[in-house]
């Protein structure tokens, strides 16, 4: 136990030391199998499986006891009960017990301006019942219903918690500070993704790109406050999946896109969170802008040169990804490791750099197992620091913007929500800082699990 327990102080340490602008001890990997594949490796029905739960922390440890990664990063993305009993549309289960997501528009061109006017009650008013169909009801069904979603939720995460802890604590993975992690959206990608769909955003962008921007501005406090978790620290992370910008002309990732998506990484910065933004697709056309963004911000970049990227990147920011998961399935051992060894040589020297592939794996088809194991077993053991402890080049950088960003951009400030009044703000409420530290975190709860529309 004692050796388990020095394991994961010492995973702990080299995550610790890359929010501290050190050199760790060696180059840190996350690299981890989603529970889909474990599922898979175990031999269990995946449909049943989400539901149930039953057989999946035996399937978690035969994915995670020999992998040499630093982070347990398995994720079950959705929960089946919630989705059943809202009667979502946003994500469909299909026969093979995979989730799909239908790419539709639920708000129309011409809802913009309502959009605009105060986001969160939009999403609430009509955006909802167009995703979840059986809040289409009477108020009192209606109440009843998403009380049953929410117990749902609350119910099968705290399973996933107790089991992903039990395998934390066993094998001794990196360990996260309570309340320091977060997940939030650009607001671009929210509209697209679950608002207009994909060829409704890039239709706009055509045809209102003026409104697009403005909603994106109008947004940006909903996605601020989703980002923001309850302890932010500068050893939590915020992760933000950037998925549209390569659909971009690079004028309008300027105008459009960057604006809100510079202001979200900058504001949750000067509360003191560090973003994880995973770059979809290839954004070399793009690097300029992302150095712009506040020191030590982690990113995860599926396509592109590792070289210029560590040139450009590698002295401001923490890289990770690239290294190519489908080598994994096509390639000899020998391959997979000679690849290994040119990802660290270009990408460890000089520290901010984190292991991991351009993509995480779905199926157990898309790796060969053997080769997974081999890599992380090769990474682990020679990506050793000489001069581990000492500060990397250019971790004393500021970010001033992000102080300026700070006084301006108070996301409860800025809600605008009949639906969404904070109990430190209501002069009337007459309650001790317990107290109101005890209902604010409920109410921040049901604005999570409202604005995470999935």
């Amino acid at each position: 136990m004692d050796s388990i327990k020095a394991l994961q102080q010492e995973r702990n340490q080299l995550f610790c030391d890359l929010a501290d602008g050190k050199i760790p001890k060696r180059v840190p990997i996350s690299a981890g199998l989603s529970a889909s594949v474990c599922m898979q490796l175990a031999g269990l029905p995946l449909a049943e499986t989400q539901w149930s739960l039953a057989g999946l922390e035996e399937a978690l440890e035969l994915g995670y006891r020999y992998a040499k990664t630093d982070t347990f990063s398995y994720s079950i993305v959705q929960c089946p009960p919630k989705l059943h009993i809202l009667g979502a549309t946003s994500y469909v289960m299909s026969s093979k017990g995979f989730y799909q997501y239908p790419d539709t528009e639920r708000i129309s061109a011409d809802e913009y301006d309502d959009l605009i006017n105060s986001p969160y009650d939009f999403l609430i008013e009509k955006v909802l019942p167009k995703i979840f169909t059986a809040l289409n009801t009477d108020p009192v069904s209606r109440s009843l219903i998403l009380a049953k979603a929410v117990l749902a939720n609350m119910d099968y995460q705290s399973q996933i918690q107790k089991i992903s802890q039990r395998i934390i604590d066993k094998y001794g993975f990196r360990t996260s500070i309570p309340g320091t992690v977060a997940h939030t959206n650009t607001p671009f990608d929210y509209i697209g993704d679950f608002l207009r769909g994909f060829k409704g955003i890039m239709a706009d962008v055509r045809r209102q790109p003026g409104k697009v921007a403005e909603a994106c501005e109008a947004l940006l406090p909903v996605m601020v406050k989703r980002g923001l978790p309850p302890n932010p620290s500068r050893y939590g992370v915020t992760t933000v999946t950037l998925h549209l910008p390569t659909y971009l002309r690079e004028k309008d990732f300027e105008t459009i896109y960057w604006p809100t998506f510079s202001k979200l990484v900058n504001t949750l910065a000067s509360y003191g969170q560090p973003c994880n933004c995973f770059c979809e697709d290839n954004w070399m056309r793009y690097l300029d802008y992302l150095y712009e963004l506040p020191a030590n911000t982690t990113l995860m970049f599926e396509y592109g040169d590792p070289k210029i990227i560590k040139d450009k990147l590698g002295t401001k920011h923490i890289i990770a990804g690239m290294y190519p998961l489908n080598l994994l399935k096509t390639g000899t051992g020998e391959q997979c490791i000679d690849k290994a060894k040119e990802m660290l040589d270009i990408l460890a020297p000089g520290g901010r750099y984190i292991f991991g592939f351009d993509k995480g794996p779905l199926t157990l088809n898309e790796i060969n197992i053997d080769n997974y194991l081999k890599v992380l077993e090769y990474v682990a053991m020679n990506s050793s620091y000489a001069n581990y402890g000492e500060f990397t080049t250019g971790a004393a950088r500021s970010s001033a913007a992000a102080e300026v960003q700070k006084a301006d951009m108070s996301p409860e400030l800025h809600l605008n929500s009949k639906y969404y009044v904070p109990v430190d703000q209501d002069d009337e409420l007459k309650l001790e800082p317990y107290i109101k530290h005890v209902l604010r975190r409920y109410e921040d709860m049901l604005f999570n699990l409202l604005v995470r529309i999935s």
